[in-house]
C-alpha cells in the first residue's frame, strides 16, 4: 500500500469520528450524553475503516455493531457515519459481486439489528429515521458500485489497449518478416547470377567479370543497410520516427528494373495513367510485390519479365508475368514470397492473384488509393 491512500484513510476514519463525536456531544433530546462509554462506542465505530482494505465486509459488520450499541443504549441517533462509509467500502470492493448472496444476508442482518436497537431505544417505530437510513446506505451502496464499475472498465480499457499493442508489434514483426524475405531473397538471387556472370567472363571478357563484381558489391551493400535498419527496428522499441528511414517505394522502380536487367533478366517496365503521390504503407507494398515478383522471375522464369503499373482512378494496378518454366504447385507458387504478396494485398484492403496461365506464371494485384490498413 502506498503512503497516499494510507493517509486517506486515516483522514476518511478521523472525520468519521469528529462527525460521530459531534453528532453524540450536540444532541439535548437524548437519554445520554456524550461519556467515556459512548466516545468509546464511537472509536469502534470509525477505527475500523483503517482496515477496510482487509475485509470491508468484516469492518461493516463491526461499525454497525458499535453503532447499534450507541443507538440501543439511549445515545443520539443520527447518520451512523462509520457504517455508512464502510457500506461504501464494501460495495466498491471488486470481490463483492463474486459473494452478492452472502453479503446482502449480512448487510440486511445488520440494518435490522440498528433498527430494533433504534426501535428500543425509542419506544416506538420510528419511521422518519428508518426511511432516512434507508436513503443514506442506498445511496452509500450505489456510489460505491458505480465507483467499483468504473474502475472495472478502466482495467478492461487497459487490457483492451495492451492487447491492441501486442497485435501492432506482431503485425509490425510480421511486416519486418516480410519485407527481410524479400529484401534478402532479391539480393541473393542477384548476387547469384552475377556472380555466375562474372566467373564465366573473368578471362574472355575482364572488363563485364569487373562490372558483375561492382554489381555485386552495391546490391550487397544496400541489402545489408536495409536488412540493419529492419533488425534496429526490432530491437529499439519507441524509436523517433525520424530515426528510421522509410523502406523504398515506386520512385525505385527503374532502379529495381535496372538491377534485373544487369542480372541478365529482359524486364519491360509500362506505367499507365498519371502518377500520383501514394500513402507510405501502399508505396512500400507495392514495390515489395514488384520486388518479389521480378525475384521470382529471375529465378524460375524464362529470362524476362513484364511489369505494368496502372495508376486509376480509385487504386493502383500491378502486373508482373513472366515465361513459367517450373511445373504447378512447385515453390514459386506456393512460398514465402507468394504469401507475404497476398499478405500485403490484405493488410492494404486489397487483392492479388498469383497463378500460372498458358505457359506464363501471373500476379495481377489491386490495391485501393484509400483502403483501410488492417491489423
Amino acid at each position: 500500500m502506498t503512503v497516499q491512500p494510507r493517509a486517506r484513510d486515516v483522514a476518511v476514519t478521523l472525520a468519521a469520528f469528529a462527525l460521530t463525536l459531534g453528532l453524540l456531544a450536540g444532541a439535548h433530546s437524548a437519554d445520554r450524553h456524550l461519556d467515556a462509554l459512548g466516545v468509546a462506542l464511537a472509536g469502534v465505530a470509525c477505527g475500523p475503516l483503517l482496515a477496510h482494505r482487509r475485509s470491508p465486509l468484516g469492518v461493516f459488520a463491526l461499525t454497525t455493531a458499535a453503532a447499534a450499541i450507541l443507538n440501543g443504549l439511549g445515545y443520539a441517533t443520527g447518520p451512523p457515519f462509520g457504517p455508512t462509509i464502510a457500506l461504501f467500502y464494501v460495495a466498491a470492493d471488486e470481490h463483492t459481486r463474486a459473494r452478492i448472496g452472502r453479503t446482502a444476508a449480512v448487510v440486511l442482518a445488520l440494518f435490522a439489528a440498528h433498527v430494533g436497537a433504534t426501535t428500543a431505544a425509542n419506544g416506538g417505530f420510528p419511521t422518519t429515521s428508518i426511511l432516512f437510513g434507508v436513503l443514506v446506505w442506498g445511496g452509500a451502496w450505489a456510489i460505491g458500485d458505480q465507483l467499483r464499475q468504473r474502475r472495472r472498465r478502466l482495467v478492461e480499457a487497459e487490457r483492451e489497449t495492451m492487447r491492441e499493442r501486442r497485435l501492432a508489434t506482431a503485425e509490425e514483426r510480421t511486416r519486418i518478416a516480410r519485407d527481410l524475405h524479400d529484401s534478402a531473397a532479391h539480393a541473393i538471387n542477384v548476387i547469384l547470377v552475377q556472380a555466375g556472370a562474372a566467373r564465366l567472363l573473368q578471362e574472355r571478357d575482364p572488363s563485364a567479370a569487373r562490372t558483375a563484381l561492382a554489381t555485386i558489391e552495391e546490391v550487397a551493400r544496400q541489402t545489408i543497410g536495409e536488412i540493419d535498419q529492419l533488425v534496429r527496428g526490432l530491437r529499439e522499441n519507441g524509436a523517433p520516427p525520424e530515426a528510421v528511414e522509410p523502406p523504398t517505394g515506386l520512385a525505385a522502380l527503374d532502379t529495381l528494373a535496372g538491377l534485373h536487367r544487369t542480372a541478365g533478366l529482359a524486364v519491360e517496365v509500362d506505367v499507365a495513367g498519371r502518377p500520383r503521390p501514394l500513402r507510405r504503407g501502399l508505396d512500400q507494398a507495392a514495390y515489395r510485390i514488384l520486388q518479389e515478383s521480378l525475384t521470382n522471375a529471375a529465378r524460375h522464369g524464362g529470362g524476362s519479365a513484364s511489369v505494368h503499373v496502372g495508376y486509376g482512378e480509385t487504386e493502383l494496378e500491378l502486373s508482373i508475368s513472366n515465361p513459367a518454366l517450373l511445373p504447378h504447385g512447385t515453390a514459386a507458387s506456393r512460398g514465402h514470397g507468394i504469401l507475404g504478396m497476398h499478405e500485403r494485398a490484405a493488410l492494404l484492403g486489397g487483392t492479388l492473384e498469383a497463378a500460372r496461365r498458358d505457359g506464363r506464371f501471373r500476379v495481377h494485384a489491386h490495391l485501393p488509393y484509400d483502403g483501410e490498413e488492417r491489423a
